[in-house]
């Protein structure tokens, strides 16, 4: 089991075959359930002084998701706790009804294949719990595995628990559904427009419905029978006047991570949908199996064609339509200091974006917690941060949400496209200093975005098989590697304008600058910045073992049209560290 703030993740198929969409799993992994759930237990009765906390149980579509869930209900009944088992849920979902409970317990891999499974741990903060905490958990639960007798005897207990207490639990789960709906949908109203005030809450989503009476807007989701399928998704569209239609609503019919060519058939599904003259079908979104995520598919009318967005691009978009709606929002305000908070290898696009609009960017490391605190920690030094993610897979998380969700990209390209009056897309353009067109489209806000050539996170070149497990000792050699070959890459380089280098590492919410010993890196991310004459970034190199997977991560960004000198650096970079790997 890989043991990260991210989740708690492995095979849990009984025949350890990733791909298995058998729905049963081991006695082994039944009691590694009970456990979870029984050191999370302890914690929050400790964190949050509750003898019998409130704890929101769910799990996504995957077919191993049942069994786990029934250990650990077995498990917080045996221990008294409160329970509201939701069922099947998103992720996004449980965290905001968990916001009125005392903690959650979200069985998910997120974006892994199929067989795999895992959960994820949180309080009532909206998001999951930070390293730190989590590290306690693991603590713990890794402690108590050492033990057999306890083990045994904590799962005996387990389910030896109140059979009545578990089945009302089982029956009042569609109660525990509708609560958790309408938390989330009040949620999802106060994020999208950034406030609790229900009056402006009403003035926002007018002034888009009245745009899209003249144009109206249809919005295409290939669920891929994802938990967001048994979510809010299209109940919210069709409340606020947005044409949605849907595909694979009930099956997981194709690989789960909303990456590459899993998004053709969102692709061909648009294609078929204009073909068919649905021509307001402009936007489409395939969600992962926690629905926590979903990277988008538009429709470029002067190509006459669906195109699938790139995971950086899509981060971009969302982070151009909500710094400038901030912006708008806090017209006036002399305190007002803009701000964005990215994970180390989102492309320095952000930079260009935040500079442009006036706005400062802070970066963490790769995980989704680390993001988040990072966020809370420039919120308390007075940043107003709106928007916050992982451009590297193209999660946006826009405040007060701690989690990724598709919804809330969606809407940030819609604010874009709708509220043309309140001239978001417009003060972007004049402060880039180029030329606005008020019939503009999709198309051209992508064009109007600075130019840069990303290796995409689900690319083949972008995964390496790493035999070191001692990463610091991996990133010291891969020093040695990159400064005997520096001078001769400064001239193969020279046509790129390659002078200089600074090595940046993040561990945690913690950046370092200009580092010396690329080993300090540890586990966590480390990056070398490609510099010119002027000292200006060009281009970078990153890379970071995968908390969840057991892959390596490298990633490649360049500014410009220049997909020749990307594939020349993700080469340079991928050889350096499978020499390195000897």
């Amino acid at each position: 089991m890989i043991l990260s703030a991210s989740g708690w993740r492995k095979v849990f198929a009984i025949s350890q075959d990733e791909q298995d969409k058998s729905p049963h799993i081991s006695e082994d992994d039944k009691a590694l359930s009970v456990i979870a759930a029984d050191v999370f237990f302890d914690y929050l009765v400790k964190t949050s002084g509750q003898e019998n906390p409130v704890i929101a149980v769910g799990m996504d579509t995957r077919p191993t998701g049942a069994e786990i869930a029934d250990a650990v209900l077995h498990a917080l009944i045996s221990r008294e706790a409160i329970i509201q088992f939701t069922g099947i849920i998103s992720a996004p979902e449980i965290m905001a009804f968990a916001k009125k409970l005392d903690g959650f317990i979200y069985i998910s891999a997120s974006h892994n294949s199929i067989g795999h499974n895992g959960i994820k741990f949180g309080i009532n903060d909206g998001g999951v719990l930070s390293a730190q905490e989590n590290q306690k958990l693991i603590s713990d639960f890794t402690e108590r595995l050492k033990n057999d007798s306890d083990v045994s005897s904590t799962v005996k207990k387990a389910y030896n628990c109140s059979s009545s207490k578990l089945s009302d639990c089982y029956k009042e789960s569609e109660s525990s559904k509708f609560n958790a709906r309408n938390a989330y949908q009040n949620f999802a109203m106060e994020t999208i427009t950034g406030t609790k005030n229900k009056e402006y809450q009403t003035d926002f989503f007018g002034m888009f419905q009245n745009y899209l009476k003249e144009k109206p807007i249809g919005v295409l989701c290939d669920f891929n029978g994802s938990s967001r399928f048994h979510s809010i998704d299209r109940d919210f569209f069709y409340h606020n006047r947005i044409n949605f239609y849907t595909m694979n609503e009930e099956e997981i019919v194709h690989e789960i991570i909303p990456e590459g060519d899993n998004l053709l058939p969102l692709q061909n599904g648009m294609k078929e949908l204009q073909e068919q003259n649905y021509r307001d079908v402009i936007l489409g979104y395939m969600p992962d199996c926690d629905g926590d995520r979903g990277n988008l598919v538009y429709w470029d009318e002067k190509e006459n064609n669906a195109v699938i967005l790139k995971a950086q691009e899509v981060f971009s978009l969302s982070v151009l339509a909500e710094l400038t709606y901030s912006i708008w929002q806090h017209t006036g305000e002399k305190n007002f200091k803009p701000a964005v908070v990215v994970n180390c290898p989102t492309s320095m696009r952000i930079n260009e974006i935040a500079e442009t609009l006036g706005a400062k960017v802070f970066r963490a490391e790769v995980g989704e917690a680390n993001v988040v605190n990072l966020a809370r920690e420039k919120r308390a030094e007075g940043y107003d941060i709106r928007i916050l993610g992982e451009g590297s897979n193209g999660g946006t998380i826009t405040y007060p949400a701690s989690v990724r969700d598709p919804l809330n990209t969606i809407f940030a390209i819609i604010k874009l496209l709708t509220l043309r009056e309140e001239g978001l897309f417009k003060l972007w353009c004049d402060k880039r200093k180029i030329d606005y067109n008020p019939d503009f489209t999709i198309t051209d806000i992508l064009k109007s975005l600075p130019e840069y050539v990303t290796t995409g996170v689900s690319d083949e070149r972008a995964l390496l098989k790493i035999k070191t497990e001692d990463h610091a000792k991996l990133k010291s050699n891969f020093q040695k590697i990159f400064e005997s070959q520096w001078e001769q890459k400064c001239k193969d380089f020279k046509k790129y304008k390659v002078k200089s280098y600074e090595a940046v590492i993040t561990n945690g919410t913690v950046e370092q600058t200009d580092v010396k010993d690329f080993s300090l890196s540890n586990k966590g991310g480390l990056k070398i910045i490609l510099k010119d004459a002027s000292n200006k970034p060009v281009a970078f190199l990153w890379m970071r073992g995968s908390g969840t997977e057991r892959v390596f991560r490298i990633l490649c960004d360049v500014k410009g049209n220049k997909p020749e000198f990307e594939q020349k650096l993700c080469e340079w970079l991928s050889s350096m560290l499978l020499e390195a790997d000897k």
